[in-house]
C-alpha cells in the first residue's frame, strides 16, 4: 500500500527533463560543431567513441563546456550525453549516418609471403607439416669425424652440449681424439620477423636452415667458436635444419695428443628475444622439404584503425610484389624439374605435357579456383608459344603473369561469393593463405555451402602452425604487446634485470598463453583468473622464488593471492612502466583499450611524466593524479587512471611491493559501465576478476579476434555482429578456439561481405 507521502508526490507534476539538443547547441557546438565534427583547432577531432550514455555523461560533467568543467548539473551532462549518442557519437549514430561497407583487400605483406610460400610448396607436399613437434632434433652420433660407424641415434631436445674429453654418449664405441654428430629435423617459427642462428663451438660445424648453407665451418682457421647468420621468416611455418659437428684428431698422426675437450650450441634469437638455445618447443625430430622464403622488403601494411589492412596500393607497393614475383619466378625455375616432377634425364624435347601441367596447377593455385578455358589459353597456352618452347621463358612469363595478377593479390572479387570465394575467405581468416587441397576439394565438392561445413574446415584448420601463430599474434596484441619496446630498467635500482631476464619474462608469458589455447575448454576468463606464472631459473632469482637450477620453465603460483592472469604478469607490467618506476597510465591504457575496448585518442600534445625528483614527498600514483587533473586530461585519464592505479603494488619490474616512496600503497581502483554501475576495485585480482566476467570484456575480445582475423570492420557484417559474436562466446563457455571458428565461418558465408 503506498504512504500518503507517495501520493502526493506521484500528484505533483513532473519536472521538464533537460533538453539534451538545446544544452549541447548552447554549451558544447561551439566548440565541437552542431553534428560533433569539430570547429576548433584545439577541438579539431570528431566526437565519435563507443562509450556508453551513463560513461559519455560522466565525461560530459567533468570536462564540458570548455574552461567550465563540472558547472553543467549531472543530469544536464546526461541530456547532452544522450542527444550526442543518438546522433552522432555511437557507432549506432555513425552506422546509421555513414553506413560502413568491407574495404577492398590486397594481401598483407604476411599473407603474400604465405600465400607465395604455400603455392610453391603444394607441389611438394607436407611442406608446413608439424610432425612429433616440441620434442627436438633427430640425433646420430658416429664412431669417426666424418660421419661413419654410427653408434647412437636418438632425440635431443635441444643442442647444448659441452663434452669435455669425453665421448657424446656413453653407450657406443668413440675415438677420444675423434667423433662425429649430425642433428637434423625441422623447426617452427612462433613469428614473423627476422631470425639470427648461432652456432658456437670449437670443433668443425656446417649449419643448413631451409636447404641453404648458412655456416660452413668445416674448415677451422684462427680461434673463432662462434658463428651467426640472420635470416627473414614467416611466422607460423615449418622449416628444415641440420647441423654436422666433428672433432678431428689434432696433432702428428702417429703420435696422437692428448685429448681435446669440444662442446657445441645451437641458438637463436628471435625477433623480439635474446640468444639462446633453440627450445624443444620449436624443434621436430620429423623432416619437411624447404620452403620459398620471400625476402624482397615490403612498405608496411596499414595499421591506422588498429588492425592490419591490405587496403592502400602505392607505387611502393607495386614495386615491391613486382620484386616479389621476379624472386618467386627465379626460384620456380631453378627448382622446377622437382617442382614439376621431370626426370632431369627427360629430353627437353619431351618436356612440354609436364611443364604445362605444371604451369595450369601453379596459376590455379595462384588464384585459388580453377582456370576456366578462356584463362588457361591467356595464362598458359599463349605464354607456351610466346616463349618457342624454352621451359626457362615459359615458366618465368607464367609465374610472373600469376603473381602480378587482381586474382593473386587481391583476396576475392567483392561482387562474387561462390565455394571458391568461401574457401580463400576461410583460409585467409586463419593461415593468412590460400586454400590447401583438401579445402579446395571441398569446395570444388560442393561441402563449403552450410555453416557446419565451413566450421568442420575452420575446426580443422585451427590445428595448423599457420592458425596458431595467428591466435598468438592476436593475443600479443590484444595486450598491446606485439610492437618492439624498450624495457631497460636502471641498473642499480633493478640490479639483474638484464636483456635475457627480458627473453625469458616473454618466453614465460607465451607458454602461458599456449597452455589455455591449447586446452580443452581454452578458456578465456582463465587468462585473465589464473594465478600460476612460468618461471626458469634466472627469473626465479630475480623474483624470489626458489626452484632447482636444473629446471627449465615450471609452473608456480607467485605472490600467492596477488597476481591474476596476465594483467600481472611481470613481462606485461615491466613493458608498462619507466626505467625507474611504474606508469599506471601505460597499464591502465592496456586495461582500458585493450582489455575493456574503450575507444580513446591520443594526447592533444605529447608530455613527459613529472619527474619524482621535483615532488620527492609523492607516490606515483599521487604525481599522476596531479598531472591529469585538468579538464582535458580528465577526459581520458577519468578513465585511464583508476583503472592503472590497482597494479601500483607492483615496481617497474612486475615485482611484488607494498610501499611507494616510503608511504603504503593505494590500489584501489574504480570503472563506470556501460549500464551505468560504478565498480570499485581493492586491487588487481579484484579488478582482474572484475574483467573476467564482464560482458564488455567479451564483446571487446570478440570484436577485436574478428578485426584480426578478418581485417575488415565488424560492423561492416551487420549492425548486430557484434552482439552476436558475444552472444556466441558466451554460449561456448568463453572457448577461444570456438571464437576463432565461428569468426571465420560466419564472415566465409556473409553474402556479398556483409
Amino acid at each position: 500500500m503506498r504512504s500518503f507521502t507517495c501520493l502526493l508526490i506521484l500528484a505533483l507534476p513532473a519536472a521538464a527533463a533537460p533538453d539534451g539538443a538545446k544544452l549541447y547547441k548552447e554549451q558544447c557546438a561551439r566548440c565541437h560543431g552542431d553534428a560533433g565534427q569539430g570547429v576548433k583547432r584545439k577541438y579539431d577531432q570528431p566526437l565519435a567513441g563507443d562509450l556508453a550514455i551513463p560513461q559519455l555523461a560522466e565525461q560530459v560533467w567533468k570536462t564540458m563546456p570548455d574552461g567550465k568543467p563540472e558547472s553543467l548539473t549531472k543530469d544536464e551532462a546526461a541530456a547532452i550525453a544522450a542527444f550526442m549518442s543518438e546522433a552522432f557519437y555511437s557507432p549506432a549514430a555513425r552506422e546509421r549516418n555513414k553506413p560502413i561497407v568491407p574495404d577492398p583487400a590486397r594481401l598483407t605483406v604476411n599473407q603474400y609471403r604465405h600465400a607465395a610460400a604455400d603455392v610453391v610448396g603444394s607441389f611438394r607436399g607436407g611442406t608446413n607439416q608439424w610432425k612429433d613437434g616440441g620434442q627436438g632434433l633427430k640425433a646420430e652420433y658416429f664412431g669417426n669425424r666424418n660421419y661413419g660407424n654410427r653408434q647412437k641415434e636418438r632425440t635431443d631436445p635441444t643442442v647444448a652440449f659441452d663434452f669435455g674429453t669425453n665421448p657424446p654418449t656413453t653407450d657406443g664405441k668413440y675415438d677420444e681424439h675423434e667423433f662425429s654428430a649430425r642433428w637434423s629435423g625441422s623447426f617452427l617459427t612462433p613469428e614473423s620477423g627476422d631470425y639470427t642462428f648461432a652456432v658456437k663451438s670449437d670443433q668443425a660445424v656446417k649449419l643448413w636452415v631451409n636447404g641453404e648453407v648458412v655456416v660452413n665451418a668445416l674448415v677451422k682457421s684462427g680461434n673463432q667458436t662462434e658463428y651467426t647468420a640472420t635470416l627473414p621468416l614467416t611466422g607460423g611455418r615449418v622449416y628444415p635444419i641440420r647441423l654436422d659437428f666433428s672433432k678431428a684428431l689434432q696433432g702428428v698422426k702417429d703420435k696422437k695428443p692428448k685429448p681435446v675437450p669440444a662442446f657445441v650450441r645451437l641458438e637463436w634469437k628471435r625477433p623480439h628475444g635474446a640468444m639462446e638455445p633453440i627450445p624443444a618447443r620449436y624443434l621436430s625430430p620429423g623432416w619437411v622439404p624447404e620452403q620459398l622464403v620471400v625476402g624482397t622488403p615490403f612498405p608496411p601494411d596499414d595499421k591506422s584503425l588498429g588492425w592490419v589492412r591490405g587496403t592502400a596500393i602505392s607505387k611502393e607497393w607495386d614495386a615491391a610484389v613486382t620484386e616479389a614475383a621476379l624472386e618467386v619466378s627465379a626460384y620456380v625455375v631453378r627448382h622446377h624439374e622437382g617442382l614439376a616432377g621431370i626426370d632431369p634425364k627427360t629430353p627437353l624435347d619431351k618436356r612440354a605435357p609436364k611443364l604445362k601441367e605444371f604451369a595450369t596447377k601453379f596459376v590455379e593455385r595462384a588464384f585459388r579456383r580453377p582456370l576456366n578455358a578462356d584463362l588457361k589459353q591467356a595464362f598458359v597456352e599463349k605464354q607456351f608459344t610466346a616463349a618457342n618452347g624454352d621451359a626457362e621463358t615459359f615458366l618465368k612469363r607464367v609465374v610472373l603473369l600469376a603473381m602480378k595478377s587482381p586474382r593473386f593479390l587481391v583476396r576475392e572479387a567483392a561482387d562474387t561469393l561462390d565455394a571458391h570465394d568461401v574457401a580463400s575467405r576461410l583460409s585467409f581468416a586463419l593461415w593468412d593463405s590460400g586454400p590447401d587441397n583438401e579445402l579446395l576439394a571441398a569446395a570444388a565438392a560442393g561441402k563449403l555451402k552450410t555453416k557446419e561445413d565451413v566450421r568442420k574446415q575452420a575446426e580443422r584448420m585451427l590445428a595448423d602452425p599457420r592458425a596458431e601463430a595467428k591466435v598468438q599474434s592476436f593475443l600479443l596484441h590484444w595486450l598491446r604487446l606485439d610492437h618492439e619496446r624498450d624495457l631497460g630498467k636502471n641498473a642499480q635500482l633493478y640490479p639483474g634485470f638484464d636483456a635475457a631476464v627480458v627473453a625469458d619474462l616473454r618466453t614465460s608469458l607465451e607458454l602461458f598463453l599456449d597452455e589455455v589455447v591449447r586446452s580443452k575448454d581454452a578458456d578465456f576468463r582463465r587468462l585473465l583468473k589464473a594465478d600460476e606464472v612460468f618461471v626458469n631459473p634466472r627469473l626465479a632469482k630475480v623474483y624470489g622464488v626458489s626452484l632447482p637450477d636444473a629446471t627449465g620453465f615450471r609452473k608456480v603460483t607467485l605472490d600467492p593471492g596477488q597476481r591474476a592472469g596476465v594483467l600481472t604478469h611481470p613481462y606485461l607490467l615491466s613493458t608498462f612502466a619507466y626505467s625507474e618506476h611504474s606508469s599506471p597510465i601505460h597499464r591502465g591504457l592496456v586495461v582500458a583499450k585493450g582489455i575493456l575496448g574503450v575507444g580513446l585518442k591520443p594526447p592533444q600534445e605529447a608530455f613527459s611524466p613529472l619527474a619524482a625528483s621535483e615532488h620527492p614527498t609523492l607516490t606515483t600514483r599521487e604525481r599522476v593524479a596531479l598531472q591529469t587533473k585538468g579538464a582535458n586530461c580528465q577526459t581520458c585519464h577519468n578513465v585511464l587512471n583508476p583503472l592503472g592505479f590497482p597494479f601500483e603494488g607492483f615496481d617497474a619490474i612486475g615485482k611484488l611491493r607494498t610501499k611507494d616512496n616510503s608511504k603504503e600503497i593505494d590500489t584501489t581502483g574504480r570503472y563506470l559501465t556501460k549500464a551505468g554501475e560504478e565498480k570499485l576495485f581493492k586491487g588487481p585480482v579484484d579488478l582482474a576478476h572484475f574483467l573476467a566476467d564482464s560482458p564488455e570484456v567479451h564483446e571487446a575480445f570478440a570484436t577485436q579476434m574478428f578485426h584480426h582475423l578478418i581485417q575488415q570492420p565488424v560492423r561492416a557484417f551487420g549492425a548486430n555482429r557484434t552482439a552476436e559474436l558475444r552472444d556466441s562466446f558466451a554460449k561456448s563457455s568463453y572457448n577461444i578456439r570456438t571464437l576463432a571458428a565461428e569468426i571465420a565461418a560466419s564472415a566465409a558465408l556473409a553474402s556479398g561481405g556483409r
